[in-house]
């Protein structure tokens, strides 16, 4: 039993990342994981966080 609990909140994990990337692929997010992604232009994404930190 204590397998299959497992096994359940594993696939939910996964599906709920699978479901997140595929929302902001549908949005036009280049970037997913940088803050400043809505920013980033149509064809390059220069996510530069820690630049961004060195400049304020």
């Amino acid at each position: 039993m204590k397998d299959l609990l497992l096994v359940v909140l594993i696939v939910l994990v996964l599906f709920f990342a699978f479901l997140y990337v595929y929302k902001a692929k549908k949005k036009g997010v280049k970037c997913i994981g940088c803050p400043s992604a809505s920013k980033c232009g149509k064809k390059s994404c220069v996510c530069s966080c820690s630049s961004d930190k060195e400049n304020k």
